[in-house]
């Protein structure tokens, strides 16, 4: 699959397509929207450490980090949380895949529970307040507000566990519920705030990127003004249905691009981000009212597709007759996105 991969002469991040076998991981470069024949670039697996979550960049809260035994460090960047959960558990399985029982006490750690003895909540707070090492607080806009000095649900649990307070996802929820129940933590905006409510304590807690949370004794939110936003809140405020990374066709220059694209409900939009920056904003979007998407064969190149595509095309159409060329990276993936996209239009 792709993945932004920075670069270790030019501290850059480029997207490149990425192929796990059992001792390296390959990765190709992605020319006229085609992957070349040969790859860019190999990781030996063997000797491998991997981190996960590596929170070394404030701006790339999905990252992996693979140092090999040589001590070169690779940063790869996922586009959600399940997705890096997905590779660092794959990834590691290869690296190990010579020791069997290393395998299986992985899988068994990934949905164990045990919180570590003598915790104390307090310490725990006073690590998180760290102005170094602590997590990071940032401003996040809800529903309209914008809220100053917060986090989001997975953040907070990348913070337990890279700080070694607990294990597993499993068990950073728990811990997080704890601080939340003994009033360390209050949520705030409507993610956070409604799970709450849920009857479950289970679920009180959210490890989403969505759902926003605070230090009790932090200010409260202030409602933003329009000038203050570059971005339509209200488009950009839906649900996240699907996200992930395709390649899109340019309007003016016809050359092909990996983005990152965001599924939206409530309303239904479909924006895509450029991977490769810094600042987690669209590059462009639009609404699906109104849209038709459809497969396109892949018997030879459709009229208005330029370039020597790889496949897996489909198309969207919107009402103001904009033609979007996307390509999925397999038929599996076209028909899911084609399926996520039909109920929105």
């Amino acid at each position: 699959g792709f993945l932004p991969l920075q670069g270790h002469v030019v501290r850059n991040w480029k997207v490149r397509w990425f192929v796990l076998l059992q001792d390296k991981l390959l990765y190709y470069k992605i020319e006229g929207g085609k992957k070349e024949p040969s790859p860019k670039g190999r990781i030996l697996l063997d000797g491998c450490t991997i981190t996960c979550p590596c929170l070394e960049y404030e701006n790339r809260p999905l990252l992996i980090k693979l140092k090999t035994k040589t001590n070169t460090d690779y940063f790869l960047e996922c586009c959600s949380r399940e997705e890096r959960d997905s590779w660092a558990l794959d990834i590691t399985g290869a690296i190990h895949a010579g020791h069997p029982v290393q395998v299986q006490e992985l899988h068994r750690m990934k949905n164990s529970f045990k919180l570590l003895e003598n915790i104390s909540l307090h310490d725990i707070v006073e690590r998180m307040y760290d102005s170094s090492t602590g997590i990071k607080l940032t401003r996040n806009l809800d529903q309209g507000n914008r809220y100053k000095e917060t986090f989001t649900g997975s953040a907070l649990v990348d913070w337990l566990i890279s700080n070694s307070f607990a294990v597993s996802r499993f068990e950073a929820v728990t811990l997080a519920s704890m601080l939340m129940d003994e009033n360390f933590i209050r949520p705030v905006g409507v993610r956070s705030t409604e799970a709450t409510r849920s009857s479950d304590p289970s679920e009180k807690f959210l490890d989403d990127s969505t759902a926003l949370y605070m230090f009790a004794e932090s200010s409260k939110k202030t409602t933003s003004s329009k000038e203050e936003v570059h971005f339509n809140i209200s488009e950009l405020s839906g649900k996240i249905v699907k996200q992930g990374f395709l390649v899109k066709q340019g309007h003016k220059r016809k050359n092909w691009k990996v983005r990152k694209f965001v599924l939206r409900a409530d309303p239904a939009f479909l924006h895509y981000y450029d991977p490769t920056k810094e600042e987690n904003k669209p590059v462009g979007g639009f609404s699906l009212r109104g849209c038709l998407v459809s497969a396109l064969e892949d018997n030879g190149v459709p009229a208005g597709v330029k370039g020597n595509v790889q496949g897996n095309l489909f198309k969207i159409i919107t009402k103001n007759d904009i033609h979007y060329y996307i390509q999925a990276s397999s038929k599996a993936e076209r028909v899911q996105w084609i399926e996520a996209i039909k109920p929105l239009t």
